[in-house]
């Protein structure tokens, strides 16, 4: 059980962290604050977790939260965009190799499951994952265990994942694309994080924050929105989402 002095700490950094105050992001601080109670270094019960939501709207920085609100934090987290690594290198990425398992392979490389042993691996744009490494995966999921390329051994690994998508997964379950097995072995927990063109006056409160932030960063005077700027921001759909507004 938490103590009290630890929950509101909790509480207060995901206030700091996770900006606004319409209802899906109250609503989004209070089931990370009720998730992180459920995890601890060694338990073999910690639910994995899939964060939904359009791009930009921030999986990347809820993944870290999570992580840095929990009993990891002490631990390495570890994020993996699986879109961005090839099909031909992202099993060695993920599970490591020895040494002579492939022809480029001169020393043995524990692979991100291992790095994040005793924190967390975000596996983020999951439905890029090759449908062949997504039975390796449940396994790894289900057993606490990898093995490397070229080994004949596994390695007990201790690891909080999170997985992310923009994609509707049961859509590609259905398609043949996504394992079933694998998705509901993901879905344990689902946060969706709802487009900033649905969260009204937090558009605005972030504005204000990234003003604020990159004033001070660059030693620049406060600058402040005008009445038009934000009836402008408030009728603009942002397809980038928090991403896009931070870039503006």
């Amino acid at each position: 059980m938490q103590h009290a002095d630890a929950s509101t700490d909790i509480s207060s950094h995901l206030r700091t962290e996770i900006i606004g105050h319409t209802e899906a992001i109250c609503a989004l601080r209070s089931q990370i604050e009720r998730l992180v109670a459920f995890d601890s270094v060694g338990n073999p019960h910690a639910p994995t977790l899939l964060l939904y939501g359009e791009t930009g709207t921030g999986k990347g920085l809820v993944a870290r939260v999570i992580h840095a609100c929990g009993p990891r934090a002490r631990g390495l987290f570890v994020h993996v965009n699986c879109a961005a690594i090839p099909d031909a290198l992202i099993e060695g990425e993920l599970f490591g190799f020895e040494a002579g398992a492939f022809t480029d392979a001169k020393r043995s490389k524990p692979g991100l499951f291992e790095a994040a042993a005793g924190g967390s691996l975000f596996l983020d744009e999951i439905d890029a994952l090759p449908l062949l490494l997504q039975g390796k995966l449940l396994n790894a999921i289900e057993d606490k265990r990898v093995r490397r390329l070229g080994s004949t051994t596994d390695r007990q690994v201790d690891v909080k994942l999170i997985a992310a998508t923009k994609e509707d997964l049961s859509a590609g379950v259905e398609a043949g694309r996504f394992r079933a097995d694998l998705y509901h072995r993901l879905a344990v927990v689902i946060l969706t994080l709802p487009p900033l063109r649905d969260r009204g006056d937090d558009i605005l409160q972030l504005a204000k924050h990234f003003l604020q932030k990159y004033a001070q960063a660059h030693g620049a005077l406060p600058k402040r929105l005008s009445p038009d700027a934000e009836a402008w921001l408030r009728r603009y759909r942002w397809p980038g989402n928090v991403r896009e507004l931070r870039g503006c």
